[in-house]
């Protein structure tokens, strides 16, 4: 018999908004609790809103610190803002840490106050307005009513810090299009590969997952593109961050929101709810990885990735090879390779790689993705009951990681997640490489990319070692001759350089002629 402090997901909706006059749109707001009416709806209950004891809620864009100087779609309390305009007074409310990781994170936390009888039922919801705010911003439109700034603070959940050294932002690798590509480049170069045959995996990779999104009712791009498309450079298919053009990309300029009803069994059973609504959290997981991306000796691994998946897996009793269905978060292409890498899964599983269609695709909504990718994955797990899932999570730069499985089938006795200091224990202890942050010298790239902003020429960014010390660098490439040009036409990693500070304070590295 399976315990009542089990605890399992009873609801689940979706929304997507397209209204392209943002004065007829929708709020962020207003999207996440359309979102918790249908999940509301979906557990087959009229009554569960009166139930609901806490609301939780994943952080919008608009609260990180690059947006917090917009004018409109600041909320600083989302689940209290939601909770009004559902009618609700819940005595708990939560607001996770920014990361994409934060949805299943938060699943996780919510799973074991329910287990441990601190929470009785739950509603999570996230989403993102973006969209329409930037069409406002564009626009010129007063949206003011479009903020809430309540004196009654959430609970914090999770890690609330800066992703990157200021060395790191300085040299712009706080911005992910920046950031992913040096990923990239790296596992490239560790699996031996010319530039060609990479990205012809990646379009491989990357094809099926745009024909899901075009079937997914609430997808932003319901588009099929082929892989040699989604490689291929064209004017509408613009380099962003070498080698990635723009369908590889997450997008985030999106109006989307889900949201999911969290209980225990005895709670359902006490509320009449239908068991063929309910979906076991059989397993999971989180971790970080070491924070900064200088610090990190490889550039194309995750031990935090290895390591959850291991522990979930072996909290639910499964194989890898028992899951029938994935969601591989996958805001850029490397975060679904490395994830493959590590979790012990080949780039070629006929077994799909995502229910939704993932962030370049179906939508890249913040922070706030995977929880529609597990909403979308409960109704996939309903329609074939004792079939298995996993959702993940990736937060920052490859930097935060959470994990779930996911079942129409109970789990044998009673629910009990590892410690999360234990996993992250065995990572803090990992050796971290030292940083030069004024390099002089010589040094040789380790990876790169090439920036190409709107309006700016092209510029390279490069991380690598010194040749004496071993210490890691972050540079740019000289802007001078044709060497950025170089980076994307010859494989820059490797090539030695002297490197030396600017009147700016930007490492500038200038190869061996």
């Amino acid at each position: 018999m399976t315990n009542p402090n089990t605890p399992i997901l009873i609801g689940a909706g979706l929304t997507v908004q397209k209204e392209r006059n943002p004065a007829r749109a929708k709020s962020p707001v207003d999207l996440l609790a359309e979102a918790a009416q249908l999940a509301f709806g979906d557990t087959g209950n009229s009554g569960i809103a009166q139930a609901v004891d806490t609301v939780a809620s994943i952080r919008f864009i608009t609260d990180s610190p690059e947006a917090r100087d917009f004018p409109f779609g600041i909320y600083l309390n989302p689940a209290h803002t939601v909770s009004k305009l559902l009618g609700l007074a819940p005595p708990n409310m939560m607001l996770a840490a920014t990361g994409g990781n934060s949805p299943q994170m938060m699943i996780n936390e919510l799973a074991e106050r329910i287990a441990n009888g601190a929470v009785e039922t739950a509603l999570l919801v996230g989403g993102e307005g973006f969209a329409s705010v930037t069409r406002a911003l564009a626009q010129g439109l007063d949206m003011s009513h479009w903020n809430d700034r309540p004196d009654k603070e959430a609970e914090i959940i999770g890690v609330e810090k800066p992703g990157v050294l200021p060395i790191e932002h300085k040299h712009g690798l706080f911005f992910p299009v920046n950031s992913y590509p040096l990923f990239e480049n790296a596992l490239r170069a560790h699996l031996g590969r010319d530039m060609a045959m990479h990205m012809k995996k990646v379009g491989q990779l990357m094809a099926p997952f745009t024909t899901i999104a075009a079937s997914h009712p609430q997808s932003w791009f319901p588009t099929e593109r082929s892989a040699e498309e989604l490689v291929s450079v064209t004017d509408d298919n613009r380099l962003v961050g070498y080698p990635y053009p723009k369908y590889l990309n997450s997008v985030i300029r999106i109006d989307q929101a889900a949201a999911v009803v969290m209980t225990s069994v005895g709670k359902a059973q006490e509320m009449g709810i239908d068991e063929s609504r309910w979906i076991y959290l059989n397993g999971c997981a989180e971790a970080n990885d070491i924070w900064h991306i200088a610090e990190r000796p490889e550039l194309h691994r995750s031990p935090a990735m290895k390591g959850m998946a291991e522990t979930a897996l072996d909290m639910a009793g499964w194989t890898i090879a028992d899951i029938d269905y994935f969601d591989l978060y996958s805001c850029f292409p490397v975060a679904v390779e490395v994830a493959c890498r590590e979790m012990g899964i080949a780039e070629d599983d006929p077994r799909p790689f995502t229910v939704t269609g993932g962030l370049p695709y179906f939508g890249g909504a913040g922070n706030a993705y995977t929880l529609m990718s597990v909403a979308t994955m409960m109704n996939k797990l309903r329609a074939n009951p004792g079939k298995c899932g996993m959702c993940t999570g990736n937060g920052w730069f490859l930097t935060k990681h959470a994990l779930g499985l996911y079942s129409t089938t109970p789990p044998e006795g009673d629910w009990a997640r590892e410690p999360v200091s234990v996993l992250q224990g065995k990572i803090d202890a990992m050796p971290k490489l030292e940083l030069d942050e004024r390099p002089t010298g010589t040094g040789h790239i380790e990876s790169y990319t090439v920036a190409h902003v709107a309006g700016k020429p092209p510029q390279g960014i490069l991380i690598g070692r010194m040749v004496e010390t071993d210490k890691r660098f972050v540079a740019h490439m000289t802007s001078l001759g044709d060497h950025v040009a170089q980076l994307m036409q010859e494989d820059g990693i490797g090539m030695t350089g002297i490197l030396a500070p600017d009147n700016e304070g930007f490492n500038i590295f200038t190869p061996k002629s």
